[in-house]
């Protein structure tokens, strides 16, 4: 639970997810629009500015629960040439613009030790909160499970092998990934960290260089 961490960690953390947030909405919406459908554009959703993006419950969740959501993107799948696959690229696009916002800190990272430059502690740690962040969110919605991108970017492959796991997954997914995430928070055992961890893991040490 966030509003539990000292605030010099708040104030390095809050302002970091609300733009690894807004930058994950914004890029389905840019998506959206590139493969045809304006919805979420003329809704004003084609925008980095978080008031456009956040929503009220959903971060009060992430203070107060550790998790939480933005506003969805609007999405009319009959603007698409071919529904199937822009909507997964619609999906996609969110968990990548928090992967490329990642690289790119990572990139920086990199460049800031190598080259000796502003070796401040306070700017190393607010990078090291910054590619932490968007790693997580990027490997959190990809989870296969409703209302995740995941949902969206493998769900035709595994109704395809599995129809029935599927349909399960889109139908109890809220459920389930409220259940996840609830045993997380009353038991010592974490399920979502147990499965996000080696993914997070890898994508630090492949950008920054860092194994943790």
């Amino acid at each position: 639970m966030l509003f539990r961490l000292p605030l010099e960690a708040l104030v390095l953390l809050i302002p970091t997810l609300m733009f690894a947030l807004s930058f994950h909405e914004f890029a389905h919406a840019w998506m959206a629009a590139k493969c045809g459908d304006t919805t979420a554009a003329r809704m004003g959703r084609l925008s980095l500015n978080p008031m456009a993006h956040l929503d009220m419950m959903g971060s009060l969740m992430i203070l107060f629960v550790g998790f939480g959501w933005a506003k969805p993107v609007p999405v009319n799948p009959i603007n698409f040439s071919n529904p199937r696959i822009d909507m997964m690229k619609v999906a996609f696009a969110g968990p990548a613009s928090n992967l490329i916002l990642a690289f790119t800190g990572g990139l920086i990272m990199r460049l800031v030790n190598t080259l000796g430059l502003l070796q401040s502690e306070m700017f190393i740690q607010i990078l090291y909160f910054f590619i932490f962040i968007n790693i997580s969110l990027a490997v959190f919605n990809m989870i296969p499970v409703a209302p995740l991108d995941g949902s969206q970017i493998f769900g035709n492959m595994i109704s395809k092998n599995n129809p029935e796991l599927a349909w399960k997954l889109q139908m109890y997914g809220p459920k389930i990934l409220m259940g996840v995430i609830l045993i997380g928070m009353v038991t010592p055992f974490s399920i979502l960290g147990f499965l996000m961890m080696p993914f997070v893991k890898m994508f630090m040490y492949l950008f920054t260089g860092i194994s943790f």
